[in-house]
């Protein structure tokens, strides 16, 4: 396990130097490398003008004291900026890597807003914390008490990791149960590799194993186990399951092979990376190889769907949406990255129907954009006439998830979800309105951001520990 929580994470991919001389061994490299990127995030650190004022902080949903691990950083004491970027995100390494930073903290950076060029606050916080793991900083948790108390929290993605983190930092016995046969949810099975190394998230569940978090995989709540068995096994329950189900397309031909799902496509691009026995990715069913992709959508997951194709060699990816680039809800910056690789995005176009029993071809309308719609944005319009048909032989549909029937699926009547089939729950503590019962994350916000479900979960570690706290107030009452 200790080898396990040594790993080196190759870090700041954006700043790595262009020239290096072809016959360095590898050893040799990496101290280079490491030399480099030490100085690179020294001088990116010093740039932060510790305005009065700090947006980056604000716009970061943890509220991360960035800030003060920039100036650590600059001073070149890292293990101190480790310890403040650790104080308020339970998992810095990998918000530095798949944070939509254009977005949130370097978007609105002072220095970036007066035109100079935002501090590469994501790239610090990733060698930060990449350094900490090789230096041996990171430490199994050893609380200073355990307490008799447990918690189950069903699912294993960002927001139950995080809960079970704080809560297991309080003494808390803590049980997480996932369907999947690894922990980590889209951390692990939902996001690509080359955004995310898989031995990054396999680190922190190993941390997380080490200090005495039980992980019961392979359990599908409602077959292997009811919900309310695991009520009764636990003093508190949390609800992290995430939204796994996929938004679907009325349209012609549909249901022809070769148009999948992107959790699937994806999922299954991950377990391959982990050296799995995928057959629909041998049998090409999943293989992206040679083919010629057209990817339906504008998010995140879709950027992550053609960047994923491109590595597995197709001929041509397209990706399709139904807006133009500035309405597209996905990362600008992810966009730009599909693009250097090759991606052609196919703007104002939406799927009209499906040509072939095996697919071999998407009919296509032309869209303009009309008045703007209750959020604000533009809404498309068809434009009668300009239909065609782009020739494919992989469709991706990246068209969003959806939450699952959780009352339905584990046989609870009595938990309450919104009209929307979100779980409801209090936005402060995170309550259901079953007693002892939590709930955060996509499943309450419908998809969201990692960065907010380690928030949630956060949160509600905080409220639980009030819940098992109070019977003992009221007894000393």
């Amino acid at each position: 396990m200790a080898k396990q929580m040594m790993l080196k994470f190759v870090s700041v991919e954006r700043d790595m130097p262009e020239k290096r001389a072809p016959d360095l061994r590898r050893q040799d490299f990496q101290e280079i490398y490491a030399e480099y990127a030490h100085e690179k995030a020294q001088q990116q650190s010093s740039r932060c003008s510790q305005c009065g004022v700090p947006y980056c902080q604000s716009h970061c949903p943890l509220h991360n004291n960035i800030p003060d691990w920039l100036k650590l950083t600059a001073e070149g004491r890292l293990q101190e900026a480790y310890e403040v970027s650790q104080a308020t995100n339970t998992f810095p390494e990998i918000c530095g890597r798949i944070c939509p930073q254009d977005r949130l903290c370097e978007g609105n950076c002072v220095i970036e807003q007066s035109g100079h060029g935002t501090v590469t606050i994501g790239s610090i916080e990733k060698y930060i914390t990449d350094t900490a793991w090789e230096m041996g900083w990171v430490k199994p948790i050893k609380p200073s008490e355990d307490r008799p108390e447990s918690v189950g929290i069903i699912g294993a993605g960002p927001g139950g990791l995080a809960a079970a983190d704080a809560l297991r930092r309080q003494g808390v016995q803590v049980t997480v149960y996932d369907r999947y046969d690894r922990a980590g949810g889209l951390l692990t099975y939902g996001i690509p590799g080359f955004k995310l190394e898989k031995d990054v998230v396999m680190a922190r569940v190993a941390q997380l194993e080490e200090s005495g978090v039980e992980f019961v995989l392979n359990c599908n709540v409602g077959e292997d186990i009811s919900f309310e068995a695991i009520r009764g096994k636990h003093d508190a329950v949390l609800i992290a399951t995430g939204v796994y189900k996929s938004r679907g397309l009325q349209a012609p031909g549909v249901g022809a092979q070769g148009i999948v799902r992107a959790i699937d496509y994806l999922t299954c691009s991950n377990k391959v990376s982990f050296g799995d026995e995928v057959e629909e990715y041998d049998s090409g069913e999943l293989n992206a190889a040679g083919k010629r992709v057209v990817v339906i959508g504008g998010g995140d997951t879709a950027m992550d769907c053609v960047r994923t194709a491109i590595r597995q060699g197709a001929e041509s990816v397209k990706c399709l949406y139904r807006r133009d680039r500035a309405n597209m809800p996905g990362s600008q910056r992810e966009v730009a990255n599909a693009e250097e690789e090759g991606v052609e995005f196919v703007w104002l176009t939406a799927p009209k129907g499906f040509s072939g029993e095996t697919v071999e071809g998407v009919m296509i309308q032309k869209m303009r954009l009309g008045a703007p719609d209750a959020s604000g944005r533009r809404s498309p319009e068809v434009i009668e006439g300009a239909d065609y048909l782009e020739e494919a032989d992989l469709v991706v549909m990246a068209l969003g998830f959806e939450p699952e029937d959780l009352p339905k699926l584990w046989g609870v009547d009595g938990l309450e979800v919104t009209r929307w089939g979100t779980v409801k729950a209090d936005f402060r503590t995170h309550a259901t309105n079953l007693d002892g019962v939590y709930a955060v994350g996509d499943i309450v916000r419908g998809a969201s951001l990692v960065v907010w479900a380690i928030r949630d979960g956060r949160e509600a570690a905080e409220s639980i520990l009030d819940y098992l706290n109070a019977p003992a107030q009221v007894a000393a009452e």
